[in-house]
């Protein structure tokens, strides 16, 4: 089950009600009781998170409601994996914490960071594990101005990202973003984060050895608790190969140390197939960039991994029934396909039950 805290919204009533709405209806909605919001001990599916967001969107005319409700939110939503990160010595340990321990807010997000040595930057990508999510563009601004929010307790209140990288188009002026982020801002991207100064990681926190330590031994708990499939593993790498044309299943469990009939027999297990893998993730990214962005056919056929764009066509037939560019004109996002689109859920769990 890929779930959230209820700390994800804190806020939302406030930010609802401050644009004329009514915050309990919407959540109600969504199915997510009142209470949970703000709460850390509960978990409401991330799913009902995207939908109320979208809908709230919607309903107040406020196509940045989701960077609104950053501005109300910061490291407190995350609860210990943010004592965690604060109390280390410097801000890379900080991140490397994220890397390690998000996933005991929330199972369905990711933080990776990649250092790149030749131009002296690091890129922190954001990413969301859910396999076929819908439309969740308001979800995703809100985590990147919740992770600026993060950076900027790190580094200071002044701090700005040498560009924000966007994976749809924008929902308002350049300037607002510019405005927002206090960067350039990219949008369309393949990859959802922040490119940063590399020298900025190095600077030095207020470390607190004993609350590190003791926040880090209850996540190792936490997380010890969630049991990730070997599928889920595949899909995240399988995501990072495609543009490079390695996503083969040799490659794939050389990652894993695995021999390639190992991992098949592995994902046999959990009910899938390498090829099944490929193609749900290749179809979950066309369907995400030919519905938020404006990139060129040519361009998805080698982000998934094709060699020509004909073969691009052909999979989009027997996804959708229809081509890429008529799949375009007839999907653009709608405002109510948030809400009309998403499964049905059983949206608050209880804090005993499993996060995964």
């Amino acid at each position: 089950m890929f779930v959230i805290r209820g700390t994800c919204l804190t806020g939302f009533l406030e930010e609802a009600t401050a644009l004329g709405a009514d915050g309990q209806t919407l959540l109600r909605s969504a199915g997510i009781p009142p209470g949970a919001v703000g709460d850390f001990d509960s978990f409401i599916t991330y799913v009902a998170m995207i939908q109320v967001l979208e809908a709230a969107a919607q309903t107040t005319g406020a196509a940045d409601f989701g960077r609104r409700m950053a501005h109300r939110q910061g490291i407190e939503i995350l609860g210990p994996v943010g004592v965690a990160a604060r109390t280390t010595r410097t801000v890379a340990e900080a991140l490397h914490v994220f890397e390690n321990y998000l996933a005991a807010y929330s199972p369905a997000i990711t933080i990776e960071v990649t250092a790149h040595p030749s131009t002296e930057t690091t890129f922190m990508e954001f990413r969301l594990l859910i396999p076929d999510p819908p439309p969740h563009r308001q979800a995703m601004e809100m985590s990147l101005g919740v992770a600026l929010r993060v950076l900027r307790f790190l580094l200071g209140s002044t701090y700005s990202p040498l560009s924000v990288h966007i994976p749809h188009e924008p929902l308002g002026s350049r300037s607002d973003y510019l405005r927002e982020f206090g960067c350039t801002p990219r949008f369309s991207e393949t990859k959802a984060g922040f490119t940063l100064q590399s020298a900025d990681l190095a600077r030095p926190l207020v470390a607190d050895e004993t609350a590190h330590l003791a926040m880090l031994g209850y996540l190792t708990t936490v997380i010890g608790r969630q049991d990730r499939h070997v599928s889920s593993a595949v899909r995240d790498l399988v995501r990072q190969l495609l543009p490079t044309g390695a996503a083969t299943l040799e490659v794939t469990a050389r990652q894993f140390h695995l021999h390639p009939k190992t991992l098949q027999r592995r994902l046999a297990t959990e009910g899938h197939t390498f090829a099944g893998i490929v193609d749900g993730v290749r179809r979950e990214l066309a369907e995400r960039w030919l519905r938020d962005t404006d990139m060129t056919v040519t361009h998805l056929a080698h982000e998934l991994g094709y060699s020509e764009q004909s073969v691009l066509s052909r999979s989009c037939r027997r996804w959708f029934g229809m081509g890429p560019a008529e799949f375009r004109a007839g999907h653009r996002l709608d405002p109510k396909s948030a809400m009309n689109r998403a499964p049905g859920h059983k949206p608050v769990l209880s804090g005993q039950e499993s996060v995964v």
